[in-house]
C-alpha cells in the first residue's frame, strides 16, 4: 500500500510539472522575462493586470485599507468589487517579492503554477474516480493544462485560476450525487466564487449540466435522483451564502459599473456560421485576430476528441446517458453561436474582447468523456473505429476545400499535422492494451503531449509581446519620479503627467491621479471627465489634456513632464500623450534625464469651502471650457455666464490645396486635388502670456495629423468627448501656427476652436477658494479627517471624491448628509466656522455579507456535529 501510495504521488507530481517544464521551456525559448529581453506581457496583461498586481503588491505590504477603496482608481472608487474580479485568487501572493520592473518575471512565474496545478487537479479528478492511472493519467492532464482555451487566455491570468478549481468542483458534484457527502462541493464551490465570481458563474452553470447528465448514468429510480439533485442544489446555494462576503459587495458594485452595461434586450440570432467552430480542431488554430472576435478555443488535441466521439458511438454507458451527453454537447456549442445563450454564459454581457469565455468547459468535457472511454482494457468494435474515422474525415473536408469560407488562423500544413494527429488517434483505438501495457500507454501520453505542446507553440508564435525593456525601463522610471514626490510630501493630493505606458500607471507606482482602466469603471466619473474635455470610455478615463483650471479644481498637486521627448539614447522610453505648455507656470521642484517634477501653485485640497451654488449647477454645455468655467465660478459664488474662457480668432488661416471655407469651427474641408497633399494651417499671435487652447472633436484625429510650429503635436488618439488641447502659455508676439494635414480627401474640422484662459480672473477665483481648505490632519484609502475654516458666504464644503455609494461624513462628531454635485462628487451643506469633518468608507452590503458568510461558516462546521450529537442519542 505505501509503495502504492508513493507511486501515486509521484506521477501526480509528474503531472504538475510537465506542463511547466513545456511551458517553461517555450517562453525560455522565446527569450522571456527572466530568460531574456522579451516578456509575457502583452494585451490586457501588458496594458492593464500587470498595474493592477502591482497595485495589490502595495496593498498588501503598504496600505490594507486600498483594498476596499482607492484614490489611484481613477479620481477615486470602490476596490472590494473590482478585486473580486482582478485579484482575490490566492495565488497571487506569489507575486509579493516582485516589485516593479521585476513583475513581469512574477507573472510568469505565477502562469507556471496555474499551468502546473491545472495539471495536478485533473490528474487528481481522473485518479480518484476513473480507472485511469499511473502515466496515462499525462495524457489527459496535459492536454486539460495545455487546452487550446488555457493557451489563447494565458493573458488573462486572472482566469486560469478555474482550470485547477473546476476539478476539484466536479469530484465534490460526484460526491454529493453518489450521496457520499456535500462538504468537499460546497467549499470547492464557494472557493471558486470567493476567487473570482466571473468564472465561478461559468462553473455553476456548468454543475448543472453536468449533473444532469450524470444522473443519467445510473440505473436508479427517480426519486432518489432527485433527492440528490436537491441536495446538489441546496449545497450551490450554500456555497454562495458562504461566500457572501465577496458576492454581495460585488454585486452591489456591479450594478454602480459594469451592471450598468448588461444588455436589457435578447437578439435572438446567429452570431456567426457555427461550421466555423470545426477550424478550432486543427492545432494552433489561433492568432491576434481571435482575440477580439472570433470562435471559441477549443483544442484538446486529437485523442481526446477520438475518445469523446468513441463514448458517443460504443455502449460505454446507458443509452440515456449516451443521448443527454450528445444534449448536453449541443447545447454548449449553440452557445458558442446564439445570441441569448451567449450572455447567459457571460452574465448578461457581451464579450468585449475574447469571446466565448466559458469555453474551458467544454474542453473539460471531452476530456473527462475522453478519459471515461479510453480506460485500460477498453478494445473498441470496428463499427465504433470506423465511425470516429469517418467523422473526422467529414469534419476535415471542409477545412480543407474551403467550403464554410477561408479562416486566417489556420495554413495547411497545419490541417496536414492534424490530419496526422487524427490518423494516429484512430490506430490508437484499434489497438489492445493487453499484449503490450507500457508500450501503449507510453504511445497514448506521447501523442497527448506532442499534440498538444504543437497546438501551443504554433498558436502562441502568432502573439507579439512586450520587451522588458519596454516594460522595466518606463516603470523604473516613474517608480522613481513618484518616490521623489513621496519624499517630500506625503499628504493627499493627485499628480498628473505628459506620458503614459498604460491606463493605469497609477496602481504600478502608487500613487493617485484621475487615470484608470477596467470593467468596473463607475459611468458617472467617466461621464464628468469626458465632459471636461479628457479621453474617457465606458471602462476607462485618463487625465491628459488638463487645463490649468482643472489642475487646480482636481487637486493635482503635482506634475511630471518628459524631457527629451521621452527618450533616451534614442530610445522611446517615456510614450508621450499630450503637451501642456501651461506647465511653465508651475516651479520646478527636480529634473532628471527623462523627468522634470513641477508643483502646482494653484491645486485646491482635495475638500475646500465653496459657494452653495455648486449645489444645483446642472450641465447645460457641451464645450469642455464653458463647463469647466461654469463649475470653477459657481464654486466661487460669481455668475457663470461670463466664461473665463474666451474665443479667440486666428490671425491668418493657410489653405493648401483645399477648397477655402469662411469659418473654421465645424469646416468641412475637401481636396481640390485629390491625389495630392492637402492641409490648413491656422497661426495667431498671443496678446497676453494668458494660457491659450485648443479644443477637437471626437473624431477628427481620424481625418488629419496635427503639427505645432512644425512639431508632431503630442494627443492620445482614443477618446469619444471633444478633448482640450494646450497650444500657448506666456507666448506674447510670438507666433503658433497650428497644420493639421488631412489623411484622406476630406476633413471635419469638429468643434476646432481657440480660447484663452482669462489669467487674472481665475486667480481671483482661485484665491477664494484657497480661503477655506480642508486641512487634513489625517488620511487612509477609507478616511479622511481634517479641520476646515469656513468663511461667510462659503456655507459648501465641495470634495473632489466621487459619489460612490459607501460614503459616509460626520460633522462635529455627528453624521452628516452628504450632497451629490454634477452627478459626480461629494459635498457637505455647513455654516461659516470652525469644523472636525470626517469622511469614511465602507462598501456597501459588505457587512451584511461578513454576517451571511459568517453563519455559513458556522453551519459548514456545527450541521455535521449536530447530525453526530443527533444520531449518538438515538443510539
Amino acid at each position: 500500500m505505501h509503495i502504492q501510495r508513493r507511486h501515486r504521488r509521484l506521477w501526480l507530481t509528474i503531472s504538475f510539472f510537465l506542463p511547466v517544464l513545456l511551458m517553461g521551456g517555450y517562453f525560455a525559448y522565446q527569450g522571456m522575462a527572466p530568460f531574456g529581453s522579451s516578456s509575457i506581457l502583452t494585451v490586457d496583461l501588458g496594458q492593464q493586470y500587470v498595474d493592477f498586481f502591482s497595485y495589490l503588491r502595495s496593498t498588501l505590504l503598504h496600505h490594507p485599507t486600498s483594498i476596499f477603496y482607492s484614490f489611484s482608481k481613477g479620481l477615486g472608487g470602490e476596490m472590494w468589487g473590482t478585486n473580486a474580479y482582478y485579484l482575490f485568487s490566492p495565488l497571487n501572493l506569489i507575486l509579493l517579492p516582485f516589485a516593479g520592473k521585476f513583475l513581469s518575471t512574477g507573472i510568469l512565474i505565477l502562469a507556471l503554477i496555474k499551468y502546473g496545478l491545472a495539471g495536478l487537479s485533473m490528474a487528481w479528478l481522473l485518479d480518484k474516480t476513473t480507472e485511469q492511472h499511473g502515466g496515462r493519467l499525462l495524457a489527459f492532464s496535459t492536454p486539460y493544462s495545455m487546452m487550446g482555451w488555457m493557451i489563447a487566455n494565458q493573458l488573462n491570468v486572472l482566469w486560469l485560476d478555474v482550470l485547477w478549481l473546476l476539478p476539484l468542483v466536479i469530484y465534490g458534484l460526484l460526491a454529493i450525487l453518489d450521496g457520499r457527502g456535500w462538504r468537499f462541493y460546497l467549499a470547492a464551490l464557494a472557493v471558486t466564487m470567493i476567487d473570482n465570481y466571473y468564472m465561478a458563474w461559468m462553473v455553476a452553470l456548468f454543475t448543472l449540466l453536468f449533473a444532469g447528465w450524470y444522473l443519467t448514468t445510473t440505473k436508479e429510480p427517480w426519486r432518489p435522483r432527485v433527492t440528490a439533485f436537491s441536495r446538489y442544489l441546496l449545497a450551490s446555494i450554500g456555497a454562495a451564502t458562504l461566500a457572501a462576503v465577496v458576492l454581495l459587495p460585488t454585486v452591489f458594485a456591479l450594478t454602480k459599473s459594469k451592471g450598468t452595461y448588461t444588455s436589457t434586450s435578447v437578439s435572438f440570432k446567429w452570431e456567426y456560421n457555427p461550421f466555423k467552430i470545426l477550424a478550432k480542431f486543427v492545432p494552433g488554430s489561433f492568432n491576434f485576430d481571435q482575440m477580439p472576435s472570433g470562435q471559441p478555443n477549443i483544442y484538446v488535441g486529437m485523442l481526446m476528441v477520438a475518445g469523446f466521439l468513441a463514448y458517443l458511438l460504443s455502449r460505454r454507458d446507458r443509452w440515456p446517458a449516451r443521448l443527454s451527453a450528445l444534449l448536453v454537447t449541443a447545447f454548449l456549442v449553440v452557445s458558442f453561436v446564439w445570441s441569448p445563450l451567449d450572455l447567459l454564459w457571460h452574465l448578461g454581457q457581451y464579450p468585449v474582447w475574447y469571446p466565448s469565455r466559458f469555453s474551458f468547459v467544454f474542453c473539460f468535457w471531452l476530456i473527462w468523456l475522453a478519459a471515461r472511454t479510453l480506460e485500460p482494457g477498453t478494445t473498441f468494435s470496428w463499427p465504433v473505429v470506423f465511425g470516429v474515422a469517418l467523422i473526422f474525415l467529414v469534419g476535415a473536408l471542409p477545412l480543407f476545400f474551403n467550403w464554410g469560407g477561408s479562416v486566417n488562423y489556420i495554413s495547411q500544413n497545419q490541417l496536414w499535422i492534424g490530419a496526422g494527429f487524427a490518423a494516429i488517434a484512430v490506430v490508437i483505438l484499434t489497438l489492445r492494451r493487453q499484449t503490450s501495457p507500457a508500450l501503449t500507454d507510453a504511445l497514448i501520453v506521447l501523442l497527448a503531449v506532442c499534440d498538444v505542446s504543437t497546438s501551443a507553440y504554433t498558436a502562441l508564435n502568432n502573439i507579439s509581446y512586450v520587451s522588458q525593456a519596454e516594460f522595466g525601463n518606463y516603470t523604473a522610471k516613474l517608480d522613481a519620479a513618484v518616490n521623489t514626490i513621496k519624499k517630500g510630501d506625503q499628504g493627499l493630493y493627485r499628480i498628473a503627467k505628459d506620458f503614459m505606458r498604460t491606463k493605469d500607471d497609477p496602481f504600478q507606482a502608487d500613487y493617485n491621479a484621475a487615470d484608470h482602466f477596467s470593467s468596473t469603471m463607475e459611468p458617472s466619473v467617466s461621464s464628468f471627465v469626458g465632459s471636461i474635455g479628457q479621453p474617457a470610455g465606458d471602462g476607462f478615463i485618463t487625465y491628459t489634456n488638463g487645463t490649468e483650471l482643472t489642475d487646480s479644481l482636481l487637486g493635482f498637486k503635482y506634475s511630471m513632464t518628459a524631457n527629451n521627448g521621452g527618450k533616451q539614447a534614442g530610445t522611446q522610453v517615456l510614450p508621450l500623450t499630450s503637451a501642456r505648455y501651461d506647465w511653465d507656470r508651475q516651479t520646478t521642484l527636480s529634473s532628471s534625464k527623462l523627468i522634470t517634477i513641477k508643483k502646482n501653485p494653484t491645486a485646491l485640497s482635495l475638500a475646500f469651502g465653496a459657494s452653495d451654488q455648486i449645489l444645483s449647477l446642472s450641465k447645460n454645455t457641451l464645450d469642455p471650457l464653458n463647463y469647466q468655467s461654469q463649475i470653477y465660478q459657481a464654486l466661487a459664488g460669481k455668475s457663470t455666464n461670463n466664461s473665463l474662457f474666451k474665443v479667440q480668432n486666428f490671425d491668418h488661416v493657410t489653405f493648401i490645396n483645399l477648397h477655402e471655407t469662411t469659418q473654421i469651427t465645424g469646416a468641412v474641408l475637401t481636396k481640390v486635388d485629390s491625389a495630392a497633399p492637402a492641409a490648413i494651417r491656422l497661426t495667431f499671435k498671443p496678446t497676453t502670456n494668458d494660457p491659450y487652447y485648443l479644443t477637437l472633436g471626437s473624431g477628427i484625429l481620424d481625418n488629419v495629423t496635427i503639427t505645432r510650429n512644425g512639431k508632431a503635436l503630442n494627443q492620445y488618439d482614443t477618446y469619444r468627448d471633444t478633448v482640450v488641447v494646450s497650444v500657448a502659455d506666456h507666448a506674447k508676439g510670438k507666433s503658433v501656427t497650428i497644420t493639421m494635414t488631412l489623411k484622406k480627401n476630406s476633413a471635419w474640422l469638429q468643434n476646432v476652436s481657440l480660447y484663452r484662459l482669462n489669467q487674472a480672473s481665475f486667480m481671483a477665483d482661485y484665491q477664494k477658494l484657497a480661503q477655506s481648505p480642508l486641512k487634513i490632519t489625517h488620511y487612509s484609502s477609507t478616511k479622511v479627517s481634517g479641520t476646515v475654516k469656513l468663511k461667510p458666504g462659503a456655507t459648501t464644503l465641495m470634495t473632489t471624491i466621487p459619489a460612490a455609494v459607501g460614503w459616509h461624513a460626520l460633522v462635529d462628531g455627528h453624521p452628516s448628509k452628504l450632497h451629490k454635485v454634477l452627478n459626480t462628487f461629494w459635498a457637505l451643506k455647513l455654516t461659516p466656522g470652525t469644523h472636525q469633518v470626517t469622511f469614511y468608507f465602507v462598501p456597501p452590503l459588505l457587512i451584511w455579507g461578513l454576517l451571511i458568510s459568517l453563519g455559513a461558516f458556522a453551519a459548514f462546521f456545527a450541521l455535521p456535529w449536530w447530525r453526530k450529537v443527533k444520531t449518538s442519542r438515538r443510539s
